[in-house]
């Protein structure tokens, strides 16, 4: 009874005050201190972003701090509780936990770690990293805008992502824009403006890539385009103003860190996004195109239409799409198929013996997948979507270890199915009464 209570005592602890403490060689990072300590750093990081109450990130705990100390003075390793600061994840695409990236050259270019969750593998991991960091700079390779003293000098972003905005531009740029944009005005002289300048063309650099443009930075030298500032009611500097098409401006109010202002455009691309869209696996193309390009891909089995009707396999979909729409922050990729018409693709899931329909969530980078274990319902297809989005739920690797050969199919054409027609037998020649008598 003691052990058990002293263990339940342990783990709020851990739940409550994070998995590292200021004595083990694990840095804690935070928004506060992670552009210092690792953005503008001539080291090599390993970043683990983490939450308290995952399981898996317990048992990586102990390897974690194991490696921390046997790289001490050669390669940096931190870890950020993701859960309590959520902006710098998704800063960084962080989906699931632990996550593990790889902070080296150029460090607004981490690398994914996809290595064994050993303090061995991890070691070794680091060592390759240092070595490949190593030689890039025998090259002469620089490694980008965010190694070194060009990193401190720059902010680790290309000032030349922040657009700057004219009283001739802004209409043409801003106002008739089907994008987002985020819109410093500012002062040259004002010393909060020269401060938040590295911030946001890092952002800007950042937020163009991860956005794909979507969503735009721009800054406005409001001493020089005062009908501007005059028409946004400017009165100090710097002041940020989000434009959205056919909304009117509304003031950043938020932090001025570059975690902060990337965190902010990625709420407003995703609340901007449509919804993903809902394809039937046809081809060895749209499977692979799809789940390559997200980093889950949600694949449903879908019956047979003589078993369904288009009716109730069009009720099938209206749920799938209401989940992409809810989950569509997710950024995930959504897919299906009918029941036998991608066989090898259901045996390499495990799908068949649970009947049909069926559903599938797939990592196409690690070969693993989950699957729906309760009712293809909006209740639990959300229970295990969300059980997913933090990191939660059982795995198992994909049968054969990569996706099987994919059958061309025609699309579904949106009708009910039609028995195949059987060729009429002519009965005129057959001899009944022969085969009477064969049966007496």
């Amino acid at each position: 009874l003691l052990f058990f209570v002293g263990t339940v005592s342990c783990t709020l602890f851990l739940a409550v005050n994070g998995l590292y403490s200021a004595s083990d060689d694990v840095i804690e990072l935070t928004p506060t201190n992670f552009n210092k300590e690792v953005i503008q750093s001539e080291s090599l990081w390993l970043v683990e972003f983490y939450a308290p109450w995952c399981g898996h990130c317990q048992r990586l705990t102990p390897e974690w701090k194991k490696a921390a100390t046997a790289l001490k003075g050669v390669v940096k390793v931190g870890a950020v509780d993701a859960d309590k600061h959520q902006s710098l994840g998704g800063q960084y695409g962080v989906r699931g936990f632990p996550t593990i990236k790889i902070f080296g050259a150029n460090k607004n270019k981490a690398e994914d770690y996809q290595g064994g969750r050993t303090s061995d593998a991890i070691v070794d991991a680091a060592l390759s990293a240092l070595r490949s960091l190593v030689k890039e700079r025998l090259s002469g390779r620089s490694g980008g805008y965010s190694s070194g003293k060009q990193s401190r000098e720059s902010g680790g972003g290309d000032k030349k992502d922040v657009i700057e905005l004219t009283d001739d531009s802004f209409d043409k740029n801003v106002i008739n824009s089907d994008d987002v944009w985020m819109v410093e005005f500012y002062a040259p002289w004002c010393g909060h403006c020269k401060n938040l300048e590295p911030e946001w063309a890092a952002a800007a650099t950042e937020v163009k890539e991860q956005t794909k443009g979507k969503v735009k930075l721009a800054a406005v030298d409001a001493t020089v385009n005062q009908m501007l500032a005059g028409r946004y009611g400017i009165r100090g500097f710097p002041t940020i103003k989000i434009f959205q098409k056919g909304e009117d401006p509304v003031d950043y109010d938020g932090g001025r860190t570059r975690s902060d202002i990337i965190a902010r455009a990625l709420d407003l691309f995703s609340d901007n996004a449509p919804p993903p869209e809902l394809l039937e696996i046809i081809s060895e193309d749209v499977l692979k195109s799809t789940c390559d390009a997200h980093q889950l891909c949600i694949i449903s089995v879908l019956p047979h239409i003589l078993d369904t009707g288009a009716s109730g396999r069009n009720s099938y979909l209206d749920v799938m799409l209401k989940m992409a729409e809810k989950y569509k922050k997710k950024m995930w990729g959504w897919l299906w198929t009918e029941a036998g018409a991608q066989s090898d693709l259901e045996s390499s899931l495990g799908i068949g013996g649970f009947g049909y329909p069926a559903m599938a969530a797939v990592n196409a980078r690690k070969m693993k997948f989950a699957l729906l274990k309760g009712s293809f319902s909006e209740q639990g297809i959300n229970e295990f979507l969300r059980e997913l989005s933090v990191g939660r739920g059982s795995t198992a690797p994909v049968g054969g270890g990569a996706f099987p050969k994919i059958h061309s199919v025609e699309p579904w054409d949106g009708k009910d199915g039609e028995l195949p027609v059987e060729d009429d037998i002519d009965l005129s020649d057959v001899d009944l009464d022969d085969w009477d008598k064969d049966e007496l």
